[in-house]
C-alpha cells in the first residue's frame, strides 16, 4: 500500500522512513514538509496539495508536533484517506475524540500509536503480572532532554507536554502491562521560570490492590539515561529495564540478548497499520494520554530554575 509520510522530522528519518522502507506492507509514495525531505521520493511542502495531487495515496502517517496535528488529521479523514497518528495523538482528549468520531463517519481507519508498548519485553511482563497481586509499582524515567530532543522548542510550549512528551512512554507501558486500572490521584509538576511545560513531574495513582503505585519524570539526567518500571508483587519483583527492551524477573534476566532491542517497535506499528486498514478497524487507545491530563489538572505547579539549551 503507498502511504505519505507527513513532518520529516527527527522521528520521522529515525524511526518512520526505515520502519517503511523495511515494510512488506508498505511502499513510501509522498513527503510533506517544509524542511525536511526523502531521497528518491517525492515530496511536497503543502499538505492539501499533496492530497490533490495524489488520490491514490490512501494512507497518511502524521509525524508532526501534537499542537498543529488535529487539523492535518481532519482534513486526511474528509479527504477519506486513513491515518496513523505518532504519539502523542493529539494536543488534548477532545481533538482525539472528534478525531474518531470523524473517522467512524468518513469510514476510514485511524491509529494511535504508542510505540513504547512496542518494545521487546513488554508483552513478557503484562503475561507475567497477568495472574499476581501488585504490591507496588514505580516508574523511574529520566533522560537528557537535551540529548534527545535538542532544538526543538515546541516541546516546551503549552501542547508539547514538556517531560510527558518521554513521560507518556511509561504511560503508555503502564496502561498495557496491568491487569486493573489505575488513575492519577495528586502529582507535582517542576516548571523551569522561562519555559511553559514541565521539566519533572512526580505521580501517584490509585490501583485497586494497593496505594503504592507512583512515577518519576525527569529531563534534566546527564548521567545514565534510566527507563525502569519495578512492580513488587505476590509472586516475586519485576524489573522492565530499558524502556521495556528488557525484562527482570527477581533479579535474573528474561529472554535472549539482541544487539537492537527496540528496533522492533515501529515495524510493529507499521504492521498494525497495515491490518486495520485491511480490516476497516479504528484503534484509539486513549489511556495514557488520561494520566497526563489529570496529572496536568491535579498537579501542584513548582518553579525551578530556568532551562536553557
Amino acid at each position: 500500500m503507498q502511504i505519505a509520510l507527513v513532518g520529516i522530522g527527527k522521528i520521522a528519518v529515525d524511526q518512520h522512513v526505515p520502519a517503511i522502507a523495511a515494510s512488506p506492507d508498505w511502499d513510501l509514495a509522498a513527503t510533506v514538509s517544509r524542511q525536511g525531505t526523502v531521497a528518491g521520493v517525492e515530496s511536497f511542502d503543502d499538505f492539501t496539495a499533496m492530497l490533490d495531487a495524489r488520490p491514490d495515496i490512501r494512507v497518511v502517517s502524521l509525524c508532526l508536533p501534537p499542537v498543529p496535528r488535529f487539523d492535518y488529521a481532519a482534513e486526511a479523514i474528509r479527504a477519506r484517506r486513513h491515518v496513523m497518528l505518532e504519539k502523542p495523538p493529539g494536543a488534548t482528549l477532545s481533538e482525539c475524540h472528534d478525531l474518531e468520531a470523524l473517522a467512524r463517519e468518513m469510514r476510514v481507519s485511524l491509529f494511535a500509536t504508542w510505540h513504547s508498548r512496542e518494545a521487546d519485553k513488554v508483552e513478557a511482563a503484562r503475561t507475567w503480572l497477568a495472574d499476581r497481586r501488585l504490591r507496588s509499582l514505580a516508574i523511574t524515567w529520566k533522560e537528557s532532554v537535551r540529548r534527545w530532543h535538542p532544538g526543538q522548542a515546541w516541546i516546551w510550549e503549552p501542547g508539547g507536554l514538556g517531560v510527558f512528551d518521554p513521560g507518556i512512554n511509561a504511560l503508555s507501558i503502564l496502561t498495557r502491562i496491568l491487569p486493573a486500572p489505575v488513575h492519577v490521584t495528586e502529582a507535582v509538576l517542576e516548571i523551569p521560570e522561562n519555559r511553559q511545560t514541565p521539566i519533572g513531574a512526580t505521580l501517584r495513582f490509585r490501583h485497586p490492590d494497593t496505594t503504592d503505585v507512583s512515577a518519576v519524570f525527569d529531563w534534566r539526567e546527564e548521567g545514565d539515561q534510566t527507563w525502569m518500571i519495578e512492580a513488587e508483587t505476590d509472586g516475586g519483583t519485576m524489573r522492565l529495564l530499558d524502556g521495556g527492551a528488557r525484562l527482570e524477573i527477581d533479579g535474573t534476566e528474561v529472554g535472549d540478548d539482541h544487539d537492537a532491542p527496540l528496533a522492533g517497535e515501529y515495524p510493529r506499528l507499521y504492521a498494525a497499520m497495515a491490518r486495520l486498514v485491511q480490516s476497516g478497524g479504528i484503534d484509539m487507545d486513549l489511556s495514557p494520554m488520561r494520566h497526563v491530563a489529570d496529572a496536568f489538572t491535579l498537579g501542584r505547579r513548582v518553579t525551578v530554575a530556568p532551562f536553557l539549551e
